[in-house]
């Protein structure tokens, strides 16, 4: 095992919406550089402008490859509020693959899940219709294709209005508010630094759970 570099940085971000995952702001959206002020940080994968939680950033080119290079196989978790309530036949299509315009989707987990416990209000507001019910939707992927997680629920009727990324591998938002950040600092292992997990949502009853076998 590779021992760990001493000085390489692993910086959680709670992105919040309407931030690129760049420094550099364009037209409408914000960069990195109002949030975080820490020389030679790259970012370690990306997260759309209009999508929120974490991302991930190191001085250390060994885990920026790592992080956000599919084949390193990362599992990210991501929460997605859809317009809809999503039956058993939906969400085992999410957990088998969906047909895209890019090809099939690699096996995921996809469960229902109450709403966050804490979870922050969005600016803007997300917009929703009283007549048409919403749910949360807890999925697990292993890819990265462009704004996947949308096309994915679009794919089986359920279009997502809200997308928070709750986590990249062992790494989580944790108790990060949007906007804040911190270093992982002494929670490093072998230069792969790893965080104790955020409680897990509540999964509702009868969802069943399934880990894919090589499963935003």
């Amino acid at each position: 095992m590779q021992a760990p570099d001493p000085t390489a940085q692993l910086i959680l971000f709670n992105k919040p919406y309407g931030v690129l995952s760049q420094f550099t702001p364009e037209g409408r959206w914000r960069g990195l550089k109002d949030f975080i002020d820490l020389p030679g940080v790259y970012v370690a994968g990306r997260l759309d402008a209009d999508s929120e939680g974490l991302l991930l950033l190191t001085n250390d080119g060994r885990l920026q490859a790592q992080i956000s290079d599919p084949r390193f196989k990362m599992e990210k978790t991501y929460w997605a509020q859809v317009e809809g309530l999503p039956g058993e036949a939906a969400l085992a299509a999410l957990r088998q693959g969906v047909r895209l315009n890019d090809g099939l989707t690699r096996p995921a987990r996809a469960d229902l899940m109450d709403a966050p416990g804490g979870l922050w209000p969005r600016d803007p507001p997300v917009r929703t219709r009283l007549s048409i019910p919403t749910a949360w939707i807890q999925l697990g992927l292993r890819e990265g294709r462009n704004r996947q997680v949308r096309r994915m629920t679009a794919a089986v009727g359920f279009p997502t209005l809200r997308l928070i990324r709750a986590a990249i591998g062992d790494h989580s938002l944790a108790s990060l508010a949007p906007g804040d950040w911190r270093d992982s600092g002494a929670d490093s292992v072998a230069g792969v630094p790893r965080l104790a997990a955020a409680p897990e949502p509540v999964i509702k009853a009868g969802a069943a759970t399934r880990r894919p076998p090589d499963s935003a």
